[in-house]
């Protein structure tokens, strides 16, 4: 919760002086042995903080999850598979997992969303990177737009999604192979641009270091990188411009 939020209750009635003084008097870390997290996050930068489960034990992830849903009511992770699913969903079983993305989460049914973010993949193969993004900018509040399979070897697909694109306060760009498909949207729009090199391709893609080299190589205007098959990045950037495209003037 950030404090401008809590201010509100507070003077809504929602919330009494005791609970807030409480909730502010709290460490802003919880320590767990092998853990600490960040519980001020969220009113420092204005997002909870994330899990990134790949690679946690069993244990460890189950706990991490049960805390920040005590803490934050909701809880988001990033690259589970579903032995991890099925490990969390034991202890809290509103857990959703999504087997393209491979995200975790429980989230709050009464979220209110706002602005708009457009992701756009270059082919269907580059979809989970996108979906990444989709579902990360949607969790942290914005309204999302997908466009998918738009890349430039039938680029007719994405001028027909123009409308889309130029009244999105960003667009989240995408691609693997040579990764051209930002540099296109970047001539089009008049907005900021978040390329997604993915590590889709033949060989001479190299893991994505040819997408990545070309997006940071971009004669278009208004055209930032986030690293290969980062998603997530791009999901949480993007919603921070969409937020400064939302404020009320």
């Amino acid at each position: 919760m950030e404090v401008r939020e809590l201010l509100g209750q507070v003077k809504n009635g929602e919330v009494s002086i005791e609970d807030a003084e409480r909730y502010l008097k709290r460490r802003p870390f919880e320590e767990m042995g092998y853990a600490t997290l960040d519980s001020h996050r969220e009113i420092r930068s204005g997002f909870p903080e994330v899990v990134f489960c790949s690679g946690k034990p069993d244990e460890y992830l189950t706990s991490i999850y049960q805390k920040l849903y005590e803490l934050n009511g909701e809880v988001f992770g990033t690259r589970a598979d579903r032995h991890q699913y099925e490990l969390v969903r034991q202890v809290l079983p509103e857990v959703i997992y999504d087997e393209i993305s491979h995200i975790l989460k429980i989230e709050m049914e009464d979220k209110k969303r706002k602005g708009k973010v457009a992701v756009c993949s270059a082919g269907t193969a580059d979809i989970p990177v996108a979906e990444e993004a989709a579902q990360t900018a949607e969790y942290f509040g914005s309204n999302v737009e997908r466009i998918y399979d738009v890349g430039v070897s039938g680029i007719h697909r994405l001028f027909a999604k123009l409308p889309v694109l130029q009244e999105a306060n960003c667009v989240v760009a995408v691609a693997g192979m040579e990764g051209a498909l930002a540099s296109v949207i970047g001539g089009l729009v008049s907005r900021p641009v978040i390329a997604v090199p993915t590590s889709i391709g033949y060989g001479a893609s190299m893991n994505g270091l040819s997408a990545l080299l070309t997006m940071i190589n971009s004669c278009a205007n208004g055209v930032a990188v986030v690293n290969i098959d980062n998603g997530y990045g791009a999901g949480y950037m993007a919603t921070q411009i969409n937020q400064l495209g939302t404020v009320k003037k």
